[in-house]
Order: C-alpha cells, then sequence, then structure tokens
C-alpha cells in the first residue's frame, strides 16, 4: 500500500488523489511533530494568560466578545463541533470526504493551528482505518471554512455521529473507533476551531476534477479527430505552423493530439471529393482552439490549486514568533472562480463535442453517411436517440456553468458577510465533470461507427486500434436497432477508465499532451 508522510510544508496533487481514491496510508512526519508541539506551547501559553485570545479564550463569528473561563473551554471546542454539524441533503461522495479529512490534516500539519499532535495522529488513525464521517450534501457557503463538511468530521474523532465503515455501512462513529482501538479525541482550546476553517472540501473536489479533466481533454481531442476522419475532413488545419502563429500552448497540445490520432488516415482529405467545400465546419476546424482554451483554463486553476495545497488555512493562526492571529485567509474565493471557470470550459467543451456528434448523424451534412448512422433508415432510428441523451447532457452543462461564486449571502449575524459559496461550485463542477465524460462517450460510439460504415476507405491505424479496443469493451458496431443504454454506458466506462487514451497511446506510441 502507497504511503503519504505529511510535513509541514503542504502536500500535491497526487498524494490528495492516493488518499482518497486509492486510501493510501497516512503519516505524520518528524518535522510536522515538532512544529504541532511547538505551536502547541504557543497556544496553551497564550490560554494561561487572562486577557482574552480569539479562538483560545473567546467564543466564535458573532460571538468572539464573550471570554470564555478555562473551566468553559473544552465544553466550548465540544460544542461548536457539535452545533457546526449542521449539514442536510444527500451525502457527500467518500473521495470527497476522505480528500477533505487528508486536506484538513495537511493544514493542521502545518504547524500554524496550535492543534496537539495527539489529535493529528488520530486523524491520520481515522484516516487508515478506513472510516469515512457521514458528511452532507449542504451547510457550507464556502466562507470561514467549509463549516458543515468539516464539522461532521471533527465529530467522528470525537466519537459522536455517524460513519461508515470500509465495508461501506453506516454505524456510529464511537463503535468504529472502538473496533479499531483508536482513542476519541478530548478536544481543548482552540483545536474545535482548527479541525472547522479551511477550504479543504472545494480544494479536494477541485483537484479530484482537474485529474479528472485532463483525461477528459485527451479523450475529446481524440473524439473530435475520429469525427474529422469520418466526415472526411481536412488534417491540414492541424499543421503546427497555423498555431504556433498564434502561441497559446492548450491550442498547440490539442492539435498536436488531434493530428497524432489522423497520421496514415485514408479518409482525410476527401473534401473536394464528391461533395467538395472549401472548409470544414467550425465544430471541426475550430476543435483545438475551442479545446485548447480549456486546456489552458486547466493550467491556470492547477496554478491556484498548488498554491493552496502549499497553504496553511486557519483562523486565526500561530505564527512562529508567538502571535496568534485573525485573518481571512478562510475566504474561499481563490478556489471559487477557478471551479467555476472550468465548468464554464467543460460546458463549452461538450457544446462543440455534441455539434459534431449532430454533424454525423444529418445525412444533409455527413457528406455520404446514412441518415442516423442507421442500418435501414426509417425502419431503423439509428442513434438518433442518443443525441438526444447527448443535447439533454449538454443542456445541462449549460445551466450547471451559471458561476456560483458571483453569488455572496450574508449569515452569522452579518459578521460573515461576504462569502465565496466555492462549495457549491465545487459540487456543480462534479456533476458538470461526469456530464461531459459521457457527451464524450456518445461523440466516441457515432465516430467510430460512422469510421466503420466508410467502406473502401482505410482509417488511421489509430482509429483501427481504438475502435478495436472499443467493441473489446462491450461497445457494439453498426447493425439494425439495439437496446443502446448499455453500449453507451460501455463507451462512458471506456473514457472514464482512460482505455481512450491508452489504446491512441499503444498504436501510436506517442503520449498525448
Amino acid at each position: 500500500m502507497q504511503t503519504v508522510v505529511l510535513g509541514t510544508t503542504g502536500t500535491t496533487a497526487e498524494d490528495v488523489i492516493a488518499v482518497a481514491r486509492r486510501d493510501a496510508r497516512v503519516e505524520i512526519g518528524e518535522d510536522a511533530v515538532a512544529a504541532l508541539a511547538a505551536a502547541r506551547e504557543i497556544v496553551d501559553a497564550l490560554a494561561a494568560k487572562p486577557e482574552p485570545v480569539y479562538g483560545v479564550s473567546t467564543g466564535f463569528g458573532a460571538l468572539a466578545t464573550r471570554h470564555i473561563g478555562p473551566e468553559l473551554r473544552a465544553q466550548l471546542q465540544r460544542n461548536i463541533v457539535r452545533s457546526h454539524a449542521a449539514g442536510m441533503g444527500p451525502r457527500v461522495e467518500r473521495e470527497v470526504v476522505r480528500a477533505l479529512m487528508f486536506l484538513r490534516l495537511k493544514t493542521v500539519c502545518s504547524g500554524h493551528t496550535g492543534v496537539r499532535p495527539e489529535v493529528a495522529q488520530t486523524m491520520a488513525d481515522v484516516l487508515n482505518a478506513g472510516i469515512t464521517p457521514v458528511v452532507h450534501e449542504y451547510g457550507s457557503l464556502g466562507c470561514s471554512g467549509d463549516l458543515a463538511p468539516l464539522s461532521h468530521c471533527a465529530l467522528t474523532l470525537m466519537g459522536e455521529g455517524d460513519a461508515e465503515a470500509a465495508d461501506g455501512t453506516v454505524r456510529p462513529a464511537g463503535e468504529l473507533l472502538a473496533e479499531h482501538g483508536i482513542t476519541p479525541v478530548e478536544l481543548r482550546e482552540k483545536e474545535g476551531l482548527a479541525l472547522l476553517n479551511g477550504t479543504d472540501g472545494m480544494l479536494g473536489m477541485l483537484v479530484m476534477a482537474l485529474a479528472d479533466l485532463d483525461v477528459l481533454y485527451k479523450s475529446a481531442d481524440v473524439t473530435a479527430a475520429l469525427s474529422l476522419e469520418a466526415l472526411l475532413g481536412t488534417a491540414k488545419v492541424l499543421a503546427p505552423e497555423l498555431h504556433a502563429i498564434r502561441p497559446h500552448p492548450g491550442q498547440a497540445a490539442s492539435a498536436a493530439n488531434m493530428a497524432a490520432v489522423l497520421a496514415g488516415s485514408g479518409l482525410t482529405g476527401h473534401h473536394q471529393d464528391d461533395a467538395p467545400r472549401v472548409q470544414d465546419a467550425y465544430s471541426v476546424r475550430c476543435a483545438p482552439q475551442v479545446a485548447g482554451a480549456g486546456r489552458d483554463t486547466l493550467a491556470y486553476a492547477r496554478t491556484v490549486a498548488e498554491r493552496e495545497l502549499a497553504a496553511a488555512v486557519d483562523n486565526p493562526v500561530v505564527l512562529p514568533d508567538g502571535r496568534v492571529e485573525s485573518n481571512g485567509n478562510f475566504h474561499g474565493a481563490p478556489v471559487a472562480y477557478v471551479l467555476d471557470f472550468l465548468a464554464i470550459a467543460a460546458a463549452d467543451l461538450g457544446s462543440i463535442t455534441e455539434r459534431r456528434t449532430d454533424r454525423l448523424l444529418d445525412k444533409n451534412r455527413s457528406h455520404g453517411l446514412p441518415p442516423f448512422l442507421a442500418d435501414d433508415a426509417g425502419v431503423d432510428s439509428g442513434l438518433m436517440i442518443a443525441q438526444y441523451t447527448q443535447a439533454a447532457l449538454v443542456s445541462e452543462l449549460k445551466r450547471l456553468a451559471v458561476p456560483a461564486s458571483a453569488d455572496s449571502i450574508p449569515s452569522s449575524a452579518m459578521q460573515e458577510d461576504h462569502v465565496s459559496m466555492g462549495w457549491s461550485a465545487a459540487r456543480k463542477l462534479r456533476t458538470a465533470v461526469a456530464n461531459l465524460r459521457r457527451v464524450i462517450a456518445v461523440e466516441l460510439y457515432a465516430a467510430t461507427r460512422a469510421i466503420e460504415l466508410r467502406e473502401g476507405l482505410t482509417p488511421a491505424p489509430a482509429s483501427r486500434a481504438v475502435i478495436a479496443a472499443v467493441r473489446e469493451a462491450g461497445v457494439q458496431g453498426p447493425g439494425p436497432d439495439r437496446y443502446l443504454a448499455p453500449d453507451l454506458a460501455a463507451a462512458d466506462a471506456f473514457v472514464s477508465e482512460g482505455l481512450l487514451v491508452t489504446a491512441v497511446e499503444g498504436a501510436t506510441g506517442v503520449a498525448l499532451a
């Protein structure tokens, strides 16, 4: 089993995905243990003083004006967790909760939160035991951290609330901790607040979306190339010298990917044959420009994620000089913006993908393909309704592209009067990523069938490899009408598992950019 060691300087996207999706083991490095102990000494010293310090000896948010005596501080920390664990709605996916917990532990290990080493170790123990707190869809405004989601995780550390065992059953958290020999934590000054105050949920979802979209943008380049080939289009528009004079790196990468797929094709270059056309339609000719702009958006979002992965997000924070200072670093705006930006790019990529599929199915624009790619048009409907499904997904993508971060709603008696809505942006992006994958799968289904219907012409070696692989995966080729949902599901799984990219790279010997 892979092991991820957390130190004081943050973590990587690869480590987040390893813990969230592959159950990698988490260990706390010696430097982090030392930093945790040093910061705790500062908090303990401040707690012993008569002067109130926010988060240590005061209430929270709009209640921060009350000084809390030593005899009530443990109760205060328990109460903030219990009262803030107020989420509602469906359960959040296991991988999201594991990413959330791991990223909160990442900040705790920075030594800027004042949490004791034993609390951090309990967080690692819960992750390693495969215990996943029950977290609900609604409860975060993306400011002062993902409060409700993180509170449900902290509740599990206290042995309260419900959690999911490694076998998928949901049971009382106290029972699960006991089975694994984990002692519930008794929170002390500042610790309850420190466990709740971060952008960890939205950041975890951003990291996983970036990994998924990296595969989907490569997959979209492949399906765009297959559609160009099926439509007997020209590959001349992919020439690197054309893209060099408009030097957007994503555009050049997409064009290079498409060119690699089409190398050696006997179908391209026939646009001047029986039905001559000067140029291919925008959805074909401009595929690198649209997908490339999305790729550049991914690059910017990745930069934001890397900065946030290196950050210590809490309020107040413990500084090396001994000060404990309030701040606004918990505000989710940097992450929220790129989550929304990615949803916009996904919607546009889905839109241009659907236009190519529709072109393949329309006998007036497909340059000789049968209507709807049907076996016996009229008796058979072919892929008519597969395109309806794709269109419905694209319409939903457009709705999901409406930014959440443009909204704000005040809370906490107007103390928290401007919030990021980053959690909401992340939740809708997860849906957008899944829908985009399905849209690409429909184009894959249509384009491979269309290529096979071009009798007498030889597809590119990469295209042949894709067709062979997708057929082996259970996606059937041309023929009379049949129950289509299983075929579409198989195509979706083929894209989701990265097999489309693998098939191309195996045929070309070149890694897609």
